[in-house]
């Protein structure tokens, strides 16, 4: 059983979810401890419980193709190999392995367009152990994994960290330049580097990569966030519900759940569903409630299916344990 964070990393990881660049001083003085203490708990999470802190981009950005949301059903005995394949894969974003409408649901998102067929129809299905895969492709994105937050900071704290927090994504496609895609795929990766480890990756003076750093930043086309396992926040229970939603309620829905506290992820698809809301609840009892009285509420919900994360193998690109 996987033991929840105590109080001040719970408190340090709950800053970074809003401010994931602030420096050691800035989350030391909001928290009211030390830098030595920020640093040392910094350093734990990272090697002890595996917290990073990754960039998250636009679809648009790596290529011209959207994700899609993948449920492959296995052999027996052989889905824990299935799902360490798909987490090889380039375009693995999630995966991990599931009860309910299948074995293992994955988000895969391939570079270009005119590569989805060949991965959902060549790729997946060679995979050793595969029976069947149903895959929708994401249309719109409304909540993403930046946004999910701890709610234990009060007001005041918030507002001081908020200060400090990136630019609002963008509402629609844009263009980056060569070096400002360099600069995003270094923050991918880290997006806490700073800009004279930007410089050394991308060749370029650290003046510079400041700069592009910063406007990339600043207009929301790099979102940084903390990815660490929600069991050590105090959400152990993750659920991927896909719902089916008449057609002129299936944005309101979307729009939402977005909102709704449990809202890790949340989409549109094109597909047997309609929408996917992937929550992250502390109790069944919170699910109950979730599915009783939040998707209760929604006459436009005419049908939804369930499957509940077993393990995590990768998240937004990032592998875990």
């Amino acid at each position: 059983m996987t033991e929840t964070l105590e109080g001040g990393d719970l408190d340090l990881v709950a800053a970074l979810q809003i401010a994931p660049r602030a420096g050691v001083r800035i989350l030391a003085d909001v928290l009211d401890v030390s830098t030595g203490t920020i640093s040392r708990r910094m350093a734990r999470l990272r090697e002890q419980h595996g917290m990073r802190v990754v960039g998250q981009v636009p679809w648009w950005v790596a290529g011209d193709a959207t994700p899609h949301h993948v449920w492959i059903s296995t052999e027996p005995g052989r889905t824990d190999a299935v799902a360490a394949a798909v987490a090889e894969l380039d375009e693995a974003q999630f995966v991990a392995t599931t009860t309910g409408r299948a074995d293992v649901y994955c988000i895969l998102h391939p570079a270009r367009r005119t590569a989805a067929a060949a991965l959902l129809t060549a790729t997946l299905p060679s995979i050793p152990g595969v029976v069947h895969t149903h895959s929708e492709l994401g249309l719109h994105r409304y909540q993403s994994g930046s946004n999910w937050r701890l709610d234990r900071l009060g007001g005041d704290r918030e507002r001081e960290l908020a200060a400090h927090r990136h630019g609002a994504p963008p509402t629609g496609p844009g263009r980056l330049t060569e070096d400002e895609a360099g600069i995003a795929r270094v923050l991918q990766r880290d997006g806490r580097a700073s800009a004279a480890e930007i410089a050394r990756e991308v060749a370029m003076s650290a003046s510079t990569a400041y700069r592009l750093t910063q406007s990339l930043l600043e207009r929301g086309l790099v979102q940084p966030r903390v990815e660490i396992e929600p069991a050590l926040l105090g959400h152990p229970l993750e659920a991927v519900i896909s719902l089916s939603t008449s057609a002129g309620s299936m944005q309101e829905i979307a729009t939402a759940l977005s909102a709704h506290p449990s809202a890790r992820y949340v989409t549109t698809v094109a597909g047997t569903s309609s929408v996917i809301h992937h929550g992250l609840f502390r109790h069944e009892d919170d699910l109950a409630d979730f599915l009783a009285r939040d998707l209760g509420r929604h006459p436009g919900v005419t049908r939804f299916e369930i499957s509940i994360v077993l393990r995590v193998l990768m998240r937004y690109w990032t592998p875990r344990g």
